[in-house]
């Protein structure tokens, strides 16, 4: 994995305290950080799917949505999505099409799946699996600070 500088580390962690938000608000841990290539936080957003009873309410494409209304492709080309958890494969859709090229992201789905326990409902198709299939390349790194990631996930953590 290549390795993380320290505005990765820092945004990466800000994603984290978003997910620890979504969860104090009744949605599933996931949050995620739009941020450019001088480290400054372009957007943030949460997942909202119980609150606003959205299937597509992932962070990520909460994120992507808000970024494609407010961005240029050429500026989101510059930019990095940081998610607590790696990006679904609808994520993953989202960040390709709104032209981002970089994602960093904290938990693995396989962590993200072990914490869930059974009954999980998953595609398990990873993020760098999923964007492997475009014309354009995308960098993904991850996973990386799971260790401060995985207490935001269990079911019991402490918000």
């Amino acid at each position: 994995m290549q390795s993380l500088t320290d505005d990765d580390l820092r945004l990466l962690r800000a994603a984290i305290g978003l997910s620890r938000r979504a969860r104090q608000s009744g949605n599933e841990p996931y949050g995620a950080v739009l941020g450019d290539a001088h480290g400054r936080v372009l957007l943030e957003a949460q997942n909202t799917q119980v609150t606003e009873r959205d299937c597509t309410g992932h962070a990520e494409t909460n994120l992507m949505r808000a970024a494609s209304h407010r961005f240029e492709p050429t500026e989101l080309a510059e930019c990095t999505v940081y998610a607590s958890g790696e990006p679904c494969p609808m994520c993953a859709g989202a960040i390709y099409w709104g032209g981002v090229r970089r994602v960093v992201y904290a938990l693995s789905m396989r962590s993200m799946a072990q914490l869930a326990g059974d009954g999980a409902d998953e595609i398990n198709l990873g993020c760098a699996q999923v964007l492997a299939h475009g014309t354009a390349a995308v960098e993904v790194v991850g996973p990386a600070l799971e260790h401060e990631a995985r207490p935001v996930f269990y079911k019991t953590a402490s918000t």
